[in-house]
């Protein structure tokens, strides 16, 4: 089948925005559901259940993720305030090179070595803690979640996990004063860059037994989405411009997306020109909410639906 899956945030970061009198029309009549709002999970079928992105981006990075259990520990920049800490970027926003990861990860290998769990970066804005296989560890929020919040409110084990949660805090906090302390980060501040004086630690566990889909390309920014297409074994690239004609069962994400007019203009109306022409069979537009439109060539005939002015209609 022909056919896209474009997934987009949730209809409330649009505001306002008014969708196009055509675009309107055809959303007026499309299929119309609601579903499960984890739109990653519902890419692939993931053994056993749950989102390892460690395990499976250092699987990507190296090739060695089937020796033990991962966690990410992230770069991040942290900025105090009066109620605590923000954690105001991590990874790829902290302008990254080889020369951080040289300079910083020699000070923190004492620590993460002595309790177990080396750390490396293959990759200047993915840094890793080997586990052992068999590790118990607390829930640990993503960056995305805790981005730009008190990161108090989002550290492991803060949620009653017991000795585990407040092991990593301890770790986290012991990390803190050596990257505060360490000279590189004058460096980094000198030249204009934010200081790297904290870690994330997120997405641990094991390599899946298996990963699949049924799209046969997804095209995302998204390292997670990447990742796990990789490991599923299909093309998985970075998201193009805006929507590029092909044939098979693609996926684009979108979920980055803020002006609904750039959306319609490059993505959503090519979409319906080419349904309209029998290039497409079928579109689906997936909200982060949960809301669902299927489009599909033969709800034009649907002269009765009316046309909807907003996505919150």
């Amino acid at each position: 089948m022909n056919s896209v899956t474009v997934l987009l945030p949730e209809r409330a970061r649009f505001g306002g925005q008014r969708l196009g009198e055509t675009f309107g029309l055809r959303l007026g009549r499309a299929d119309r559901s609601v579903e499960a709002a984890d739109q990653a999970a519902r890419v692939f079928d993931i053994l056993p259940r749950g989102w390892p992105i460690a395990a499976v981006s250092r699987q990507r990075d190296v090739g060695d993720a089937a020796y033990g259990a991962w966690l990410r520990a992230d770069p991040a920049y942290v900025r105090p305030d009066i109620n605590g800490a923000r954690l105001l970027a991590y990874g790829q926003a902290l302008s990254l090179s080889e020369r951080d990861s040289a300079a910083l990860l020699p000070a923190l290998r004492p620590l993460f070595g002595d309790a177990g769990f080396p750390i490396d970066a293959p990759h200047p804005s993915r840094w890793y803690l080997a586990l052992p296989r068999e590790s118990r560890l607390p829930k640990f929020a993503s960056p995305e979640q805790a981005l730009g919040e008190d990161m108090f409110q989002h550290l492991p084990g803060m949620d009653n996990e017991g000795s585990e949660g407040r092991r990593w805090r301890s770790l986290l906090s012991e990390a803190q004063i050596v990257l505060h302390n360490h000279p590189h980060n004058a460096q980094r501040i000198a030249a204009g860059l934010a200081p790297i004086n904290s870690l994330w630690f997120w997405g641990g566990g094991v390599l899946p037994d298996h990963v699949r889909t049924n799209y046969q390309q997804v095209y995302s920014d998204d390292e997670g989405l990447t990742a796990f297409g990789a490991q599923a074994g299909i093309a998985a690239t970075a998201l193009p411009p805006q929507w590029p004609a092909g044939e098979g069962e693609r996926l684009f994400d979108l979920r980055a997306a803020r002006d609904l007019t750039v959306v319609q203009r490059d993505w959503l109306e090519p979409i319906a020109r080419a349904l309209d022409a029998g290039t497409l069979e079928r579109a689906v537009l997936a909200f982060a909410d949960g809301e669902r439109f299927e489009l599909a060539r033969s709800q034009r005939w649907r002269f009765w639906r009316k046309s909807l002015r907003s996505l919150q209609a």
